[in-house]
């Protein structure tokens, strides 16, 4: 078979739209807080009006001067308007499926709901302090986990003073909670 009616398979493929994204597990909603979501269309917004633009503005001036198979600028512009777009894509289906939750809502109750930070002990006695947010919107750098996360999972429902066990790779954890808060409205 000749050559130019063959695929290629090309790690940069506009196909490959949810490799490496977070899934949601199966028939679930998309929760994410208020400032998430606001974060989240800011970012959208910023590709579609801001960054995009420039790109493209770059990959049509390097088109203009010649040869494409060695113009660093048109060949690095294409593959960073693909991953624009990906990433716009990805942020549209998101966004068009999110449910937002304002953790608020329960500001003063002692019980754990989405969107609450939650202080708990360990049976040693290691305190951890955790925020429980969105999937597209959890920071585990800054103490923020998946509402999916196995600890998040555990710690659901929860009151200050219960005791919920927590499956590790090393066996099941009991763990103690000492704390629950919710921000203000």
């Amino acid at each position: 078979m000749n050559k130019a009616f063959t695929r290629e398979s090309d790690s940069s493929d506009d196909d490959d739209d949810d490799v490496a994204l977070p899934a949601l597990p199966q028939g679930s909603k998309n929760y994410v807080t208020p400032a998430g979501y606001a974060r989240l269309r800011e970012e959208l917004m910023s590709l579609l009006d801001v960054e995009r633009p420039k790109v493209v503005e770059v990959v049509s001036w390097a088109a203009k001067n010649g040869d494409r198979s060695e113009n660093g600028d048109y060949l690095y512009g294409k593959k960073r308007l693909r991953e624009i777009d990906r990433r716009i894509r990805f942020l549209t289906k998101r966004l068009d499926i999110a449910e937002v939750v304002d953790p608020s809502v329960h500001h003063g109750r002692d019980q754990v709901f989405f969107g609450a930070t939650v202080t708990y002990a360990n049976e040693h006695g290691d305190e951890r302090t955790i925020t429980i947010k969105g999937i597209d919107e959890a920071d585990s750098s800054h103490g923020e986990v998946s509402w999916i996360a196995p600890i998040s999972r555990a710690l659901l429902k929860a009151k200050v003073g219960d005791e919920v066990s927590l499956v590790t790779p090393g066996g099941v954890e009991r763990i103690e909670v000492i704390a629950v808060q919710y921000p203000n409205a």
